[in-house]
């Protein structure tokens, strides 16, 4: 055991030091700047297209922007400082006007950024003829965009919900970082249970496991705000490699090998092109669904692309006996390769799901969470039952957890090991795809944010046993609260620091994880 965690770290170092390579953003290099979205009042799901933001600093106008069809607008900022922020009354359209709050007056704020802050500004419209009496849209009267409410800070430096914006006394403070600190654990678990389980089947640790979890929360942003082009090939080409998948894994040992990659390769080649006459449509043929619809087809997606991975990369690799160092080298260039996809094909922005980032506050004694965040509490909880009840009582629950624990007494006793991987893969994919949606409610969808999530899912699997869901689970929910928690004594920027160091003092003290057992090496 000890051997295999020692494997473990190495190359989880080396994913380290070669994934972000000259991939990092512009936030992690420090950059600063400030963005928001305006909506309409009387449907938070859409933007108000057309209104011009400046930004002053002293008496020169040093950035300006235009929010675009969603309603969101974002500006880069020279360096730290105060700036003037200016909402054009004129771009405003006649029907509204902005909403008045102790910051926003007659459409200008005054606001601190610090070094490398991207800080999120809340610009709330009311209808014209009810201006004079309009509140504050939510968070705070101040008018400041909390993190928790915009996304903006926790997306940019990996967090979640930023100490900062707890007030109150210490238990106060501490009841309401706890409560944060379980819904980050609750997103943890949910996209780290299928990283073990794919170890404990195939004893690899998948590098691109983070980038299927960005490829979720993209798939559900792009279908959420109308699919198109990309969104039809999307589909089309996932469709086709369903498919293929489909037919290996029901009819491998039923005809010959000739008529089944035949069958294949042709659902795969039809999926191209049905990909490719649908991308050359562009808006020809456009249709949308609301986000949990969106997060429907970003699970099955993402399931496809975890057993198309599983069918056509990882077992030719196990059946050719390729070392498991080897498979981790392969799986950091995959993940390289999965991220830069995700990149050309959704792009470099940063969105966020509409309709879900200003939200009224629902006061739960000293708690005070977004709707948002009791939909992510309730549906991770529903969902780990779920998982935990599906690998409990089904059959194929049992195989694979018979695979986990003996992959060659479990070929012995007459389980097909290689279907039961291919599940274990779907069902990993899927599950990254919904915790990335989850995450995505709360943070700026964009290419890496997956990447920042996968120490944290790393710290998880270890912390709570390696090759076991249950682990992962409960791995999940103390890492998110080690992290959340540690707010109240420590800087927020180093809340992913300590969480990894809880993971350092299992390995030292229980390598075997909390839920773990003791093998023997040699």
């Amino acid at each position: 055991m000890r051997t295999r965690l020692v494997t473990v770290l190495l190359a989880l170092i080396t994913a380290i030091l070669v994934i972000p390579g000259q991939a990092a953003t512009a936030d992690e290099q420090g950059g600063e700047g400030l963005h928001g979205q305006i909506t309409r009042p009387e449907d938070r799901d859409h933007g108000v297209e057309g209104i011009v933001i400046s930004v002053f600093q002293g008496g020169d106008e040093i950035a300006a922007a235009e929010t675009g069809p969603d309603g969101m607008w974002e500006v880069e900022l020279p360096e730290p400082g105060e700036y003037r922020v200016v909402v054009d009354q004129e771009s405003i359209p006649s029907e509204f006007a902005v909403r008045e709050t102790a910051l926003v007056v007659d459409g200008e704020a005054t606001v601190v950024v610090d070094a490398g802050d991207r800080r999120p500004l809340i610009v709330a419209l009311v209808p014209a003829d009810e201006a004079a009496g309009s509140g504050s849209p939510s968070p705070s009267e101040s008018g400041e965009a909390e993190p928790s409410e915009s996304g903006g800070e926790t997306a940019v430096e990996g967090e979640s919900l930023a100490a900062e914006s707890v007030e109150g006394g210490f238990g106060e403070r501490f009841a309401q970082l706890g409560v944060k600190g379980l819904i980050y654990g609750l997103v943890i678990a949910i996209s780290a249970i299928g990283l073990s389980l794919i170890f404990g089947t195939t004893k690899m640790i998948n590098f691109a496991h983070g980038d299927m979890v960005t490829f979720g929360a993209m798939v559900a942003l792009l279908f959420s705000t109308g699919a198109s082009g990309t969104g039809n090939a999307l589909v089309a080409l996932f469709l086709g490699l369903a498919v293929a998948v489909a037919l290996g894994a029901f009819f491998e040992t039923r005809i010959g090998r000739t008529a089944l990659l035949l069958g294949q390769w042709s659902a795969i080649l039809l999926g191209v092109v049905a990909a490719t006459a649908l991308g050359l449509m562009g808006d020809a043929v456009g249709w949308q669904v609301p986000l949990w619809g969106a997060a429907v087809i970003a699970v099955l997606l993402g399931a496809v692309l975890g057993a198309g991975m599983e069918r056509y990369i990882w077992r030719p690799l196990r059946h050719r006996n390729v070392a498991l160092i080897q498979m981790f080298i392969v799986s950091i260039g995959l993940a390289l390769v999965l991220r830069h996809v995700i990149l050309v094909v959704f792009g470099v922005g940063r969105s966020q799901y509409a309709g879900y980032q200003i939200q009224d506050l629902i006061d739960l004694g000293p708690i005070s969470l977004p709707p948002r965040d009791l939909v992510i509490m309730g549906l991770s909880v529903l969902v780990l039952v779920a998982v935990a009840c599906m690998l409990q009582f089904t059959r194929i629950g049992k195989a694979m957890r018979a695979v986990s624990d003996n992959r060659d007494l479990s070929e012995s006793s007459g389980i097909d090991v290689d279907r039961v991987t291919l599940y274990v893969w779907g069902l990993g994919g899927g599950l990254a795809a919904l915790g990335g949606v989850l995450y995505g409610l709360s943070e700026i969808v964009e290419y890496e944010m997956g990447f920042r999530l996968l120490l944290l899912m790393f710290a998880a699997v270890i912390l709570g046993g390696l090759g076991t869901a249950y682990g992962a689970m409960v791995g999940g929910l103390a890492v998110g609260l080690v992290a959340m928690l540690s707010t109240l004594w420590f800087p927020s920027q180093l809340m992913q620091a300590w969480a990894l160091a809880l993971m350092i003092l299992m390995l030292l003290f229980r390598p075997q994880g909390l839920l773990g057992r003791r093998e023997r090496v040699g």
